[in-house]
């Protein structure tokens, strides 16, 4: 962590780690109005070291100090900037659709806490999560390689290790089988040395789009969209996230992609933090025009029957995917603490299986699994 302020030892007798926290709020304050930047001294809580490490124990009293600036941590500016886009986001939702989403806080007790916001049979989405984590502590060796996609397979641990990972969570099912479905994931990950500094660190995320009926022109303008951001950041962003995003989004037992893509990236540490922050925010910033534009298009659309059971057939394919291959699901479970609820909310409400179902020859069907079977380029 890259706290810069002097805080002496200090034996809190505190009956609750919350009270400890605020009296670490206010030292932290106090030193850092007296522009204290030398060392950090253990602040002990009944004289024992502070449950969630230093890193941890400084992090939380900094949330309460607040507020939080372009000086402060990574960690600190990343859990402001997604508790302000899912605010946003939510707003936005609710004012298409006219139901309140459940705002759900919650706190892990092994450290951390978060927002998950959830609208279910609501008059155009039958199912949407906006969530919120922000987690630390201690994490198995397995979650941190299963969560690393390059380099974790390096970390040597012989053990648990600390780690804080703060995260934003997108899913929007719609009732109408011709609005897609789009997921949208932005994340910063820290590994830590024992001493609260970073060991690493890095942002990954991405936003893809799962049409039950394809139209070329949604396809078109979800990737647009997501293409200019990348541009305006790195030439190469888009060619190389488009395609991590088919690779990753691909069902090997279906042989199929889970729907058109988008863009999908992990590890992502080839530029300095702020750079890759601003990438970050900005491809957040652009999940609404990328997406609304298009509910607001299909939500009224007519349809039949047999196209709403054909698109409780392609849910059936995203929940195998997010069930047998997404790393960020298995992460999640893997994780000591973690919230099952939130972590399996990005499933569809209902979904269907039927034993070797074959689209009609020559319908949209059909025309979809083209796509799904050979990615296209759409911009």
């Amino acid at each position: 962590m890259t706290a810069t302020f002097r805080l002496t030892t200090t034996l809190i007798r505190s009956s609750t780690p919350i009270l400890y926290a605020a009296h670490l709020s206010r030292a932290y304050s106090t030193a850092r109005s007296k522009r204290a930047t030398k060392s950090v001294n253990t602040a002990v809580w009944g004289g024992a070291v502070a449950v969630a490490g230093i890193a941890a124990t400084f992090y939380a009293a900094k949330r309460l100090a607040g507020p939080i600036t372009a000086k402060d941590s990574m960690r600190l500016r990343m859990e402001q900037y997604i508790k302000d886009l899912q605010n946003r986001i939510v707003a936005e939702i609710e004012n298409i659709d006219g139901t309140q989403f459940k705002r759900d806080l919650w706190q892990r007790k092994e450290g951390g806490d978060g927002i998950s916001c959830v609208l279910q049979d609501g008059n155009i989405l039958e199912k949407a999560g906006v969530m919120v984590s922000i987690v630390y502590g201690k994490l198995p060796k397995a979650a941190v390689l299963q969560m690393r996609n390059d380099r974790g397979k390096d970390l040597e641990v012989d053990g648990p290790s600390p780690f804080f990972a703060a995260g934003i969570s997108i899913i929007m099912h719609p009732k109408n089988p011709n609005a897609p479905t789009v997921h949208m994931n932005y994340r910063y990950f820290e590994v830590e040395n024992e001493d609260g500094s970073p060991k690493m660190a890095w942002f990954g995320g991405g936003a893809d789009l799962t049409p039950s009926y394809l139209f070329e022109e949604d396809a078109v303008h979800f990737h647009k969209t997501l293409k200019a951001v990348c541009d305006k950041h790195d030439k190469e962003y888009y060619p190389k996230f488009k395609k991590w995003c088919d690779d990753y989004f691909h069902l090997k037992h279906r042989n199929e992609t889970r729907g058109v893509g988008g863009i999908f990236f992990d590890d992502l540490d080839d530029k300095s933090p702020e750079e890759i922050f601003a990438f970050v925010r900005d491809m957040g910033n652009a999940f609404v025009p990328s997406y609304v534009p298009i509910l607001k298009r299909r939500k009224d659309i007519a349809f039949t029957e047999e196209m709403k059971q054909w698109q409780q057939l392609r849910r059936g394919r995203y929940v195998e995917f997010n069930l047998i291959w997404d790393r960020g699901t298995k992460f999640g479970l893997q994780t000591p603490g973690s919230r099952t609820e939130s972590i399996l909310m990005s499933l569809p409400l209902t979904a269907r299986w039927e034993y070797m179902y074959e689209p009609k020859m020559g319908g949209r069907e059909e025309k979809l699994l083209e796509v799904l079977r050979k990615p296209r380029e759409w911009v």
